[in-house]
């Protein structure tokens, strides 16, 4: 016996205390209504509604049946409600993966949004590399990442990607950051200092081939796993890094400067398991380009003009 549906049917009954214009209101003809309500005495054992008279009336436990119902249903309301939100990935853990170096500022932009979008989502954030997001959403141990390209995986599905121009980190006393690009070629017998391979196997490999591919073939290559680490090797000399322009803004000793004819890019996307994804996962991958997109600025195009003395000239003596 489908208990909701002949309690929906009663409560409509109840509140018209009249069956042809409940039948109306329900869709349905009269006399089902009534073999529904019949039904449903039957499985309670009593009388719902008067009958004895032209007019329908509830008896006492119709009265007390009716405030019940009302409040089951409403319950049941409140359980669909729910459970759809669930399946929309409103509510819920959302497990999420970002690479070590994403700026606090475009963490923030990203985390805003999500609460703004889905407040009852509980965003799971974990710092993770690319090789490491990729193993777990392969393991199904993590629900969404931002991974940087190329990826090879089967089983992933990749939001939009955006793609931000590299541009050589090197310290600002060089002679490379007097013109206003650098090619690689021009980068010759220096070191490179970058991410371990274990962290993105497919983007190291990219990037050291078309190093080569435009004439510079690294001394050495140098990890560096952090921002911080980098910014020492680079500065202590005879190596430079190739990163976003955003990356240099946090050391003002670092300059950063263009490549010519602009030979590489960083293209990072959400990733997601192609099979059983939570719900929320493609509007998490929507959401994230956006926000990567907006929170990459357009790079300069020339160094920087000399800051203004801070005082005035009383003597020139430069001739």
């Amino acid at each position: 016996m489908d208990l909701l549906r002949h309690l929906r049917h009663f409560v409509v009954v109840a509140h018209e205390l009249h069956y042809g214009r409940a039948a109306e209101l329900l869709g349905m003809a009269q006399p089902p209504l009534s073999q529904s309500i019949q039904r449903l005495e039957r499985e309670l054992a009593v009388e719902l509604f008067d009958r004895s008279r032209r007019q329908v009336r509830l008896t006492t436990a119709g009265g007390l049946l009716l405030a019940e119902a009302e409040e089951l249903l409403a319950g049941e309301g409140r359980l669909r409600n729910l459970m759809g939100q669930v399946r929309a990935g409103e509510l819920g853990v959302l497990r999420a993966g970002v690479p070590p170096e994403t700026p606090a500022v475009t963490l923030r932009a990203l985390l805003d949004q999500l609460a703004a979008r889905t407040p009852g989502l509980d965003v799971e954030l974990h710092e993770l590399t690319t090789a490491e997001q990729v193993r777990m959403l392969t393991e199904r141990s993590l629900d969404v990442g931002l991974v940087h390209h190329p990826v090879e995986a089967d089983g992933l599905r990749f939001g939009a990607p955006v793609d931000v121009p590299l541009g050589v980190l090197l310290p600002r006393t060089s002679p490379l950051a007097r013109g206003r690009e650098v090619p690689l070629a021009a980068l010759a017998g220096l070191d490179l200092v970058t991410a371990p391979r274990a962290t993105a196997p497919g983007w190291h490999d990219h990037l050291l081939g078309v190093c080569r591919q435009h004439g510079w073939r690294p001394a050495r290559v140098r990890p560096a796993r952090n921002p911080e680490f980098l910014f020492g090797l680079v500065l202590a000399g005879g190596g430079v890094a190739v990163e976003p322009a955003a990356l240099a803004r946090r050391e003002p000793r670092i300059a950063w400067r263009p490549l010519a004819d602009t030979p590489l890019t960083k293209r990072t996307s959400a990733a997601w398991p192609q099979r059983s994804a939570h719900p929320a996962a493609a509007m998490v991958g929507q959401l994230a380009a956006e926000v990567l997109a907006a929170a990459e600025p357009a790079p300069p195009t020339s160094p920087p003009a000399p800051a203004a003395r801070p005082w005035p000239v009383l003597f020139d003596t430069t001739g």
